[in-house]
């Protein structure tokens, strides 16, 4: 948290909520993480496992897919709304935090490992579409589920490297 009280923060808080606005594009972000979710359960259904729609904090917005390749690695992907950027990530992850370091150190140098430091939640992010277009679903969705199936397929052949 910032070095102000909470207190103090508390007028901005309520400002932002104030309009009611927020909210409404929230609501409106969640609901299509949710309609992809269900593309990707129609699309991919024989080759992933996709589970619910879950919420970060007030940051993200998130799904998991998952095959059996990546299950007995003990990784899955995540599709991602990163709602400080208003747009869509990809996220590879492991089911620990020892997974997650192993299969970073094994990938660092590979086009999606190539700071120093390893993110937080994830191995690696990757922008899968940079600025949606949120007034046209069918093309949104069609957009990344076409960017998804290219740039998975791209990681998994470096995975079986």
């Amino acid at each position: 948290m910032s070095e102000k009280g909470l207190n103090s923060l508390i007028p901005a808080y309520k400002k932002t909520f104030a309009s009611g606005e927020i909210q409404k594009t929230y609501q409106s972000l969640v609901s299509i993480v949710q309609n992809l979710r269900t593309d990707f359960s129609k699309i991919f259904e024989n080759q992933y496992t996709v589970a619910n729609v879950l919420h970060g904090y007030i940051d993200v917005t998130y799904f998991y897919l998952q095959n059996d390749y990546l299950k007995d690695r003990k990784l899955k992907f995540a599709i991602v709304f990163n709602h400080q950027q208003a747009h869509f990530e990809l996220w590879l992850l492991g089911q620990t935090k020892n997974v997650q370091v192993s299969n970073w150190k094994k990938l660092k140098g590979s086009k999606w490992v190539t700071g120093e430091v390893m993110p937080k939640y994830s191995i690696f992010e990757i922008v899968l579409l940079p600025s949606p277009d949120f007034e046209n679903y069918k093309k949104l969705s069609k957009n990344i589920h076409t960017a998804f199936d290219s740039v998975s397929k791209e990681i998994f052949k470096t995975l079986e490297k």
